[in-house]
């Protein structure tokens, strides 16, 4: 398995998750939202998490972003951290 690079958007509901995903669907910009409502520090940065590879991240992010499509929002992923958006932006293999 290769390295991802990808973006989140960390809040504490999953329906607060999916109104931000619909957003998102409806023209909002990830990073704008991510800014806005991330309650994780990477939120300042337009959610963007950097290269990760496996078993850097949480289980639940690594059965996500190793197998979905680039560029497409995936979620609500509940974690121990509550619920997240997440978006693949690259993978290598």
């Amino acid at each position: 398995m290769g390295k991802v690079t990808a973006r989140h958007i960390l809040v504490d509901t999953e329906e607060k998750c999916q109104s931000l995903k619909d957003e998102i669907a409806g023209g909002a910009d990830f990073a704008d939202l991510a800014k806005e409502h991330s309650s994780c520090p990477s939120g300042q940065q337009g959610g963007d998490l950097g290269e990760f590879g496996p078993g850097m991240m949480v289980k639940e992010f690594d059965e996500v972003v190793f197998t979905a499509d680039l560029n497409s929002v995936q979620g609500p992923v509940q974690t121990q951290f509550g619920y997240h958006l997440l978006e693949v932006t690259s993978r290598t293999d």
